[in-house]
């Protein structure tokens, strides 16, 4: 089976700069690709605003006529070039359903919701493997029905044949420079290979040894926690989306219905450090904090305890506990949002480390922390959005270490 992948939501390239261990761009923008993957079709549209800066950071770097830059809903999902591997991020919504206006059998989806998109893409294309991100608190959605979204995603790769295995994983645990804790997905057709081998394994194995998750991102043996959540009691969608409710733990895996899942214990590697990406000799002027930022930064870290009333008249105490003034270059980031740069409580504030000055991660240690090649997002775009695009991008180096056993999974298709 050739190695072709089709990389969707791709925002500015996370998942291909991954797969194919991207290090450098050349003189001309152009993508290094160091690794085995064909992207033979992208898509990255962003219905927000007017500009497609991601896209275009995305078509700078990749040029190729198979780049779309249109929304996802209007494709024709037939027309998507066939592929071994979909893999992208989506955002983390309400996916519950009902059925159609007319009462007949047809079962809808949320409108707008990214996560029926890729449920067609696999009807429509039977697509091998599947590799998704999301947020962690995926697993947990929605707070009024736990379990449920991700018990409908569950639900419908199981439906279209197949199987799944999941893991959260925080970077920073296994030797990446920021602490982002992601929900990682990885599914795979009954007609694979793969899904035979795994068939005859138990769910213990691949939890703890065998699976894609176990060997990338060993975790402590626990197998006396691993507990059972059965989809198949509920007559379709419809009733799974109103009544369904679990506990999903941060590992598991699913096959034929059932579902096996277990809180893991990640065994830790040595961390990459703020000190091992932040630029040594100085920076631009601009990214030093004048004494105003360095005042409100202060409030903004410190702990606080304000009054406040909410939309019922009710009055409660907001509290927040005290930050440190500043990060320290010994650890790892903390995640890295999209108002990364800005005067907000969760910006990253360093000691500059040759002035002593306190400063803002740059653009390109912002980058650096995501594991993306220098100067990637140096596309035409500000400051503000290249912080914007790395707070909503992927560790880039998570998913090089899953695609190294993509690569041998895929071999054996042969």
């Amino acid at each position: 089976m050739k190695k072709t992948a089709i990389e969707l939501f791709a925002g500015v390239g996370g998942f291909r700069v991954g797969l194919n261990d991207i290090k450098n761009i050349d003189s001309n923008g152009l993508a290094i690709e160091n690794g085995p993957w064909s992207f033979v079709w992208a898509n990255q549209w962003e219905p927000a605003t007017k500009s497609q800066e991601a896209f275009d950071c995305y078509n700078t770097h990749f040029k190729d006529n198979s780049n779309s830059n249109v929304d996802i809903a209007r494709v024709n999902k037939k027309e998507i070039p066939n592929h071994a591997l979909l893999c992208g991020g989506f955002p983390c919504q309400d996916y519950s359903v009902a059925r159609s206006l007319s009462q007949e059998q047809g079962i809808e989806g949320k409108k707008g919701v990214l996560w029926w998109q890729i449920r067609d893409i696999l009807r429509a294309k039977h697509t091998p493997f599947v590799l998704l991100e999301n947020v962690d608190r995926l697993l947990k959605s929605p707070s009024k029905q736990r379990g449920r979204d991700f018990g409908i995603m569950l639900k419908c790769l199981n439906d279209l044949g197949y199987a799944v295995e999941w893991r959260v994983i925080n970077a920073a645990d296994y030797g990446h420079p920021q602490r982002r804790r992601r929900t990682y997905i990885f599914a795979y057709s009954k007609k694979t290979n793969y899904y035979k081998k795994t068939k005859s394994l138990s769910p213990c194995s691949v939890i703890f040894e065998d699976g894609v998750f176990a060997k990338a991102f060993p975790i402590v043996k626990h197998e006396k926690n691993i507990k059972e959540i059965k989809l198949d009691k509920y007559d379709d969608l419809v009733d799974f989306s109103d009544n369904f409710a679990a506990s999903f733990e941060t590992s598991g895996y699913m096959i034929g219905g059932k579902v096996f899942t277990h809180k893991a214990e990640p065994i830790t590697e040595k961390p990459i450090t703020l000190g091992d990406i932040v630029i040594k000799d100085g920076v631009e002027e601009k990214y030093y904090l004048s004494k105003e930022q360095i005042q409100k930064f202060a409030y903004l870290r410190g702990s606080k305890k304000i009054q406040r009333v909410d939309k019922n008249g009710y009055e409660y105490t907001y509290s927040e506990g005290a930050m440190s003034e500043n990060d320290s270059l010994k650890l790892p980031g903390r995640t890295m949002l999209t108002s990364e740069g800005t005067v907000n409580r969760s910006t990253h504030i360093i000691v500059d480390p040759k002035t002593r000055k306190l400063r803002l991660l740059t653009p390109v240690e912002c980058e650096r922390l995501n594991q993306f090649p220098d100067n990637w997002t140096n596309t035409g775009m500000t400051d503000k959005r290249r912080y914007f695009m790395m707070g909503n991008a992927l560790v880039c180096g998570v998913i090089k270490k899953i695609g190294k056993l993509l690569e041998v999974i895929v071999d054996d298709e042969d």
